[in-house]
Parts: structure tokens; sequence; C-alpha cells
């Protein structure tokens, strides 16, 4: 005799289908070339780049990054949007605060 451990409001639920592990290799390579990116914008802004250029950019590369890892290794993508929404949220009230300490410290 078998039992379900699922109730009926939460069958189905698990019907999406989860990435392979080529998709895995896939964004771990995407995360590795934007790593390589990140330090390359950090020697060129130690070369004599203005911050103002690369500060933006590694900023930027740091919200992709977190999209990506928060999205697939912690399975965002395929639970529900209000999950999504709150790591979300998050990242802009910790953008807003970088923003706004950044600006208090230039001043």
């Amino acid at each position: 005799m078998t039992q379900s451990t699922q109730t009926p409001e939460h069958e189905g639920e698990e019907a999406h289908s989860h990435p392979s592990p080529g998709d895995y290799v896939m964004i771990a390579v995407i995360l590795a070339v934007l790593t390589a990116l990140e330090v390359g914008l950090y020697w060129a802004g130690e070369a004599g780049t203005p911050p103002v250029a690369t500060v933006p950019a590694l900023v930027f590369l740091t919200v992709v990054k977190f999209a990506l890892v928060a999205m697939w290794f912690m399975h965002l993508r395929f639970d529900r949007r209000v999950f999504s929404r709150l790591f979300v949220g998050g990242l802009i009230l910790a953008l807003i605060i970088y923003a706004v300490v950044l600006a208090m410290t230039v001043l």
C-alpha cells in the first residue's frame, strides 16, 4: 500500500522540469566569464580607468550574477513568483542603501 505525501492543493507543483546537469554547467561557465570580466574591470581601474566608469559596470555585473545564482541554483526560477519578488525587493533595497552610503562618503 502506498501513501501520497501531497495534499490535493499541492498536486502538480512538482510537474515543472528541473534543469539538466548541462544547464548547470552552462550557468557555471557564464558565471566564470562574468567573474573574469569583473577581474578585468578591476585591473582596468588599477591601470588608471576612472572609477566613475568601472564601479557602475562592476555593480551591474554583480546584480546579473546574483540574479543567475538566485534563479538557477536556488531554484527560484521554478518556485512561486512571490519568492522571486522578495529577492528582487531585497536586492533593490541593498542597491539603494549602497548608493546612499556611497554618495555620503563622496560628498
